[in-house]
């Protein structure tokens, strides 16, 4: 079996070439780059038409890998359409555990991801790659439950508070295509940021303002970015966003279509929705097309 760092390069190198076929076909229809789903290929999950709020068709597990990853998971991976599964990676609040975030990474999972958790409480996205790593050797292990089940071309990262900030950091991996913190705490700049964004803010958040996420926001000039605020939310409003978190990552990761006209297009759901107090995007974000 070839060393992981081969391994990567081959994954990497692979994706690069799946990037570029599918720009250039985005092209050729008369599109720009930019402005379509984060990844360059998809992994067939057909979509739950429109129930992103609701627990996805999938029974769930979840197990800790005894190094620092919980991951999360349909049971049955493989199936219900799925040939393979994006990966969706997690980190946690400073004062919180996996205990707390449990509901959404089961929701996640029940919709098809596989969430590669960081048990700890580290505001950088190291821990969370860690999570990445794990998941890239077992999907080219033999043997592995993973083993050719788990969709590396489409990556995305979230996180709540502390943990938001730590996925604003790994978004500035080349391997991530897109992320959506939960009132994020950022050390990194959005400037750094890859891939589409969206973060998400509380307009009652007293430990982390919507000014201090906005502010993040507003440094991803360079790439797809929308800013969330959710009306009556304070710190721990979680669980109103089981769905918009859903419906982001089924779009930019399995290219559910139904999700893209919540956030995209001239006459978007989310743009004048009352469950946002604000609702903003960014001119990258504007020029993506509706439904």
């Amino acid at each position: 079996m070839a060393s992981l760092p081969r391994a990567l390069k081959r994954h990497r190198a692979s994706r690069t070439i799946g990037t570029v076929l599918a720009a250039l076909a985005l092209l050729a229809a008369g599109g720009a780059t930019g402005t379509t789903a984060a990844g360059a290929t998809t992994s067939a999950c057909p979509s739950v038409d429109g129930q992103w709020a609701a627990p996805g068709p999938f029974a769930v597990s979840s197990a800790s890998n005894g190094r620092g990853t919980t991951v999360f998971r349909p049971a049955d991976l493989g199936t219900l359409g799925c040939t393979s599964h994006p990966v969706v990676l997690w980190n946690n609040g400073a004062r919180s555990g996996l205990d707390r975030y449990a509901p959404l990474l089961n929701h996640l999972a029940s919709h098809g991801f596989i969430v590669a958790a960081a048990e700890g409480n580290a505001g950088t996205g190291g821990p969370m790659l860690q999570g990445l790593d794990y998941l890239t050797t077992e999907n080219g292990r033999a043997g592995s439950a993973y083993q050719g089940k788990v969709d590396l071309a489409n990556v995305g990262a979230t996180g709540h508070s502390f943990g938001g900030g730590a996925a604003v950091d790994a978004g500035a991996d080349p391997r991530v295509d897109t992320i959506a913190p939960i009132y994020p705490l950022a050390f990194s700049s959005g400037s750094r940021v890859r891939g589409p964004a969206v973060f998400y803010a509380g307009q009652n958040d007293t430990i982390v303002s919507p000014s201090t996420v906005r502010r993040t926001y507003s440094q991803a000039t360079q790439v797809p970015a929308v800013y969330a605020e959710q009306r009556g939310a304070d710190h721990y409003g979680i669980p109103g966003l089981h769905g918009p978190v859903t419906a982001w990552f089924r779009f930019h990761l399995m290219r559910d279509e139904q999700a893209r006209g919540l956030y995209f297009g001239p006459n978007c759901t989310y743009c004048s929705s009352s469950f946002w107090s604000v609702f903003e995007r960014n001119p990258r974000a504007k020029a993506v097309p509706g439904p």
